[in-house]
């Protein structure tokens, strides 16, 4: 959500700011913008389309620099409209002084909008952004540096901003608070990123800024003050991020080729895992798990249905009391701390804003055992976790997790087993039996990859629905939602979930011949449950789409839609069974023409509240 690239260099930073921009793209974006210092003036260049069309625009004007800014915006105050895009300007006219760029919400922007036009300011957009580039505006004497520090003790709220002025040419000063930023060092010129791949193939020496961190970017040097403004050096680490990882290939969109990635990558997240113990999270961790006596995981959207399953698994094979909290609520009400709780969060990108805030709250509380399931090794969430499972799906760009979701999924059950091993509940034959199945998973993937041309049948059918219900019992409930968040979250059809037996408590009201019912069918213990719940979708006229597993003795007939799964896989059926939703999903947008990688109103990366 929301990307920043910014650049002091004594060469033209153009293609870098674009490129950069177009490295951003996969968090999600309405609108995106441009500005250099060219000539002892400032200009801009911004649109409501694609970065590739910001360069034309650029191309066409010869808009070239040495120093600069750029951005890719996810609308929150303000439409997504040109005047609402970033860099904004200070003064807001053709002589403008300051350049800024922001990520993140300023909770207390009404009363900084007041006392500005108070001042004789005149705003042209509706954002909280543009109050900033105002505020360091009015505060300016002439070192950039101390302004900006003046200034961000005037926000409340989160911010990443960074901002240059037309009176210092070569230099930026970037700031953060509550969102990620870091600073790409080369030589003789320096760079600020929202992460570490805008700058990938410009420099690999990477600074990851702390909360509260000013920095100031000149040709030579990055100098960093901290909250209180006393300088630090933090460290430089080599940072090689993957240039080609978010390359499309032959496929016709990112999401579908992270699908079809899922083989490799539970593969590669599983990789070197010759036996179940607990220093697969750390070196701390056998320690930390004999202490706890029960898991509290936080996470948002995709990732709170893994940490839902993983519930399950938890409870049922470690036998050890789970909560599962949404993390933008969790902080925001009165909970019961117990010290003895390992607090799990997980998320694909590491800088979720929700899921770090409701971490800090944990550890506030007296919670200090910690533990990330995370995608990127040098996020936020792992720097502030004292346990990781680092999982490696890899660059993921498509808005709706996929493979992300599977690789977390892997890593909790791992989790599970190794839980289970502290507590005296796994046994050699058990430990052996789990590693053999998880050894399997790639293939038994790519079975369920093969289903599509079936999956694709079913999909011209949804693609003319506005409505659709997912069913699920047990550890497959979790699955449904995750289902029926896919569907909704691409193909726009209204979707929703449930866990099977609650249909005659209210949603069976909704079921009509118009209605398809999404059922996933695995053959387990509550089967004979579920396929009475799926004769009361039959009696009301619904239509029934069932995932069955082979051996599951549930056939097509009148208003029964059957695709055979390759094989029941016990614990780890979820895995399995969300990959045909995944396909379901995908097919249907695909067939009502929607724009599958980059849904309208979603952004990849939620790095505000």
């Amino acid at each position: 959500m929301c990307g920043i690239v910014g650049a002091v260099a004594q060469r033209n930073i153009t293609p870098i700011l674009i490129e950069g921009l177009k490295r951003l793209e996969y968090r999600g974006y309405d609108s995106c913008g441009v500005a250099l210092h060219t000539d002892g003036r400032l200009q801009r260049s911004r649109s409501t389309s694609r970065v590739a069309e910001l360069e034309k625009q650029m191309q066409e004007v010869g808009l070239q620099g040495f120093t600069g800014i750029a951005h890719t915006r996810w609308a929150t105050h303000g439409a997504p409209a040109s005047h609402n895009a970033h860099p904004h300007f200070s003064p807001s006219s053709d002589n403008a002084r300051i350049a800024l760029v922001h990520n993140g919400i300023i909770e207390n922007h009404d009363e900084l909008r007041a006392e500005l036009i108070a001042l004789g300011y005149v705003f042209q957009s509706q954002t909280d952004t543009e109050v900033i580039a105002h505020l360091v505006d009015h505060l300016y004497t002439g070192d950039l540096f101390e302004t900006v520090q003046q200034a961000v003790k005037r926000l409340h709220g989160a911010y990443a901003i960074a901002v240059f002025s037309r009176e210092e040419p070569h230099r930026v000063v970037a700031a953060r608070q509550g969102s990620p930023l870091i600073v790409g060092l080369g030589k003789g010129e320096n760079f600020v990123a929202s992460d570490a791949m805008a700058l990938a193939g410009t420099t690999d020496q990477i600074i990851y800024l702390e909360e509260g961190d000013v920095v100031d970017l000149q040709l030579g040097r990055a100098w960093i003050v901290d909250v209180n403004g006393k300088q630090v050096e933090r460290e430089v680490k080599t940072v090689h991020a993957h240039t080609g990882a978010a390359e499309l290939g032959p496929y016709r969109h990112y999401m579908q080729k992270e699908i079809f990635e899922q083989p490799r990558v539970v593969g590669d997240t599983l990789e070197g895992v010759t036996g179940i113990m607990p220093e697969l999270f750390g070196d701390e961790a056998y320690k930390v798990f004999k202490e706890i006596d029960r898991v509290l995981i936080l996470a948002c959207g995709t990732s709170y249905y893994s940490g839902l399953t993983a519930k399950y698994w938890i409870e049922s094979i470690a036998k050890v009391p789970v909560s599962v909290e949404i993390a933008s609520e969790y902080r925001y009400r009165d909970s019961v701390p117990n010290p003895s709780t390992l607090v799990v969060t997980i998320s694909q990108s590491g800088e979720t804003a929700d899921t770090i805030a409701a971490l800090k709250h944990a550890r506030s509380l007296g919670m200090e055992n910690t533990l990330t399931i995370c995608n990127v090794a040098t996020s936020a969430m792992v720097r502030e976790c004292k346990l990781a499972y680092i999982t490696r799906a890899g660059v993921e760009v498509g808005v709706a997790s996929t493979k992300a979701f599977t690789t977390q999924l892997s890593a909790l059950f791992l989790l599970t087993l190794s839980l289970a091993q502290v507590n005296g509940r796994l046994t050699e034959e058990e430990e052996a039996a789990h590693l053999k199945d998880m050894r399997h998973l790639p293939s038994a993937i790519s079975a369920v990859l093969a289903l599509e041309p079936q999956i694709m049948a079913w999909a011209e059918d949804f693609a003319r629905k506005e409505n659709a219900l997912f069913l699920g019992r047990g550890m497959h409930y979790p699955i449904a939602l995750e289902g029926a968040l896919k569907l909704k979250e691409i193909s726009y059809i209204h979707a929703e979930a449930y866990p099977a037996g609650e249909l005659k408590h209210g949603p069976l009201a909704l079921v009509t011949e118009e209605m398809p019912v999404v059922t996933i069918a695995p053959n387990d213990a509550l089967i004979e449950k579920l396929k009475s719940n799926m004769q009361e979708v039959r009696a009301r006229g619904g239509q029934l789409y069932v995932f069955a597993d082979v051996d599951s003795r549930i056939t097509s007939g009148e208003g029964v839609h059957v695709i055979r799964m390759p094989e029941h896989y016990g614990c780890l059926s979820p895995i399995l069974h969300v990959v045909s939703l995944q396909l379901l999903a995908y097919h249907t947008a695909l067939a009502r023409g929607t724009d599958v990688d980059k849904p309208r109103n979603l952004a990849k990366s939620v790095t505000v509240e």
